[in-house]
This record gives C-alpha cells, sequence and structure tokens, in this order.
C-alpha cells in the first residue's frame, strides 16, 4: 500500500491542520500589500502625535542614531570587501 505525503513525512499532525496554517498564514500586518501596511502605520503614527505619544528625537539622539549606522556600514564593508551597499 502506498504512502500518503504526510505518512511519509510522519507526520503527527490532524487531518486538515495544514490546510488552516495555509489560510493563517494570509492574516496579519506582514501579509498585506505593503501600501496598506504604510497606510495603517501612518494612521498610527499621526494617532499617536496628536495624543502626544510619540517619540520624537532630540538632535543629539539623530547624531548618535546616523553615527551608529555609519560605523555598522563601515564595518560591513570591510568584511565584505565591498563598497556601498
Amino acid at each position: 500500500m502506498e504512502q500518503t505525503p504526510r505518512e511519509a513525512r510522519g507526520s503527527t499532525e490532524r487531518p486538515g491542520e495544514e490546510d488552516r496554517r495555509k489560510r493563517r498564514s494570509r492574516r496579519g500586518f506582514a501579509s498585506m500589500d505593503p501600501s496598506m501596511q504604510r497606510r495603517i502605520a501612518s494612521l498610527g503614527g499621526r494617532a499617536a502625535h496628536a495624543r502626544g505619544t510619540a517619540h520624537e528625537f532630540t538632535s543629539e539622539e539623530a547624531r548618535r542614531a546616523g553615527q551608529k549606522g555609519g560605523r555598522r556600514a563601515a564595518e560591513r564593508r570591510r568584511e565584505t570587501g565591498t563598497q556601498g551597499t
């Protein structure tokens, strides 16, 4: 008797479990169209600013973040031996 693919893998899943996982993968923010994600994130950002709970970088924080990114980019170039990205 020939085994089904699930039996061949030795899966202990219940029948239909794989189908449910496939359906579930289309849920949530990450599965949305990128333009829809941007719209929703923009609304959240606007709401946070309106409530006064949004983080705003000081010039010092922005400077440190830029330096950190620059150091990491330089390290990556040294590691890979490439310029640019």
